[in-house]
């Protein structure tokens, strides 16, 4: 377990900056074992957006890029700006001296020269950490899930349906404040900024040798590129047990908020889980007959009075729990998004791109 003393940079300052500002406050609330952090520097394009930041949450030093690269102190990095430069900056925070650990915002890059650059770059810093943003996967409630599925209790999967649903795109206030979201696929839309998660979320699951058979896109506004999708769906084959399924993210289904819905079935039984009822999973076996209801509530390792294990999930209660795994090596989990597990979930974003770009020619020209 590392016990040096976290000397902490961020690369970004806008709204996800803030979640891992709070997270890295609130660890010591949780676990007695975290090593010192010190918030240290905090560098965006914008200073007024740094020198807010900074001053709102406790960072010593408010640094333009090339500051920030320079500084001969920080030994983590935290990557969370725009979609469309997190490559340019894992790229910089590789090249500073005292950099041990990089945590990666998803996605991890915006094509497939980048997917190769970044290949190469993880292998020429080995000893850099580096953790890939998909935070979903430590819900205490997924975590516990793919646990049991890993037993093999389930057998072999035989089709799946995975969802990542909200409705806030439907408003034309809120797609105002987010055009840099908007831009046409790899870079942006629902399947590189939602669906990326429940990619992730299916890898953990079955693997890396899914293959997308084919992609649909729908939603239309005067103001949003029509490469940029507002609800996708991909259907997808498992080379390895045969399994077929259907993957769907969107930002316009109205009722929904931030809605995932996670279902497996396989040759002995089935799991389903839903972030609405976060504190639990369901699981059906043939031996039992019936469907039974996992209670998990916060039960992440090590195990905290703070709060008791009992106490429902949230979405922040995962981040934190994402940061303690990155910032002390814990071992303790079923899986860690590593930077492999990051470009896995990259090739089927662009892979998606790839076939939505089919779909809208196809549909254009019947």
């Amino acid at each position: 377990m590392d016990k040096d003393k976290i000397i902490a940079g961020f690369i970004g300052a806008g709204g996800i900056a803030r979640s891992h500002a709070y997270s890295l406050n609130a660890l010591r609330y949780y676990y007695n074992d975290v090593p010192d952090i010190e918030l240290y520097a905090v560098c965006s394009s914008r200073k007024e957006s740094r020198d807010s930041f900074s001053r709102l949450y406790g960072f010593r030093h408010s640094f333009d890029l090339a500051e920030f690269v320079a500084d001969e102190k920080i030994n983590t990095v935290f990557v969370l700006g725009p979609n469309k430069v997190h490559f340019e900056h894992l790229k910089a925070a590789l090249g500073m001296q005292a950099v041990k650990r990089i945590y990666l915002e998803k996605p991890v890059c915006s094509g497939i020269e980048e997917e190769e650059a970044i290949r190469m770059l993880a292998a020429a810093y080995p000893d850099v950490r580096i953790q890939v943003g998909f935070q979903y996967l430590y819900s205490s409630s997924v975590r516990e899930a793919l646990r049991l599925w890993k037993s093999g209790v389930f057998g072999r999967a035989l089709h799946f349906d995975v969802k990542y649903y909200h409705s806030d795109y439907l408003k034309k206030e809120y797609r105002d404040k987010r055009q840099n979201r908007l831009t046409p696929a790899p870079d942006g839309g629902a399947m590189a900024d939602l669906g990326s998660h429940i990619i992730s979320m299916i890898m953990a699951f079955l693997g890396e040798e899914l293959e997308i058979t084919g992609a649909l896109q729908s939603g239309s506004f005067q103001d949003v590129p029509g490469g940029s999708d507002l609800y996708s769906s991909i259907s997808l084959y498992d080379k390895q047990t045969g399994a077929v399924g259907s993957l769907s993210a969107s930002r316009i289904s109205s009722g929904t908020a931030d809605d995932i819905i996670f279902e497996v079935y396989a040759e002995k039984g089935a799991l389903r889980y839903s972030s609405s009822t976060a504190d639990y999973f369901e699981y059906y076996t043939d031996e039992t007959g019936t469907w039974n209801r996992k209670m998990v509530g916060s039960n992440y390792k090590p195990v905290t009075s703070f709060p008791s294990g009992h106490v429902p999930p949230g979405w922040l209660r995962a981040m934190v729990h994402a940061h303690y795994v990155f910032l002390t090596g814990s071992n303790s989990e079923v899986i860690v998004p590593d930077i492999t597990h990051g470009l896995a979930v990259q090739k089927y974003i662009r892979e998606t791109a790839r076939h939505l770009e089919i779909f809208r020619k196809s549909r254009n020209n019947p």
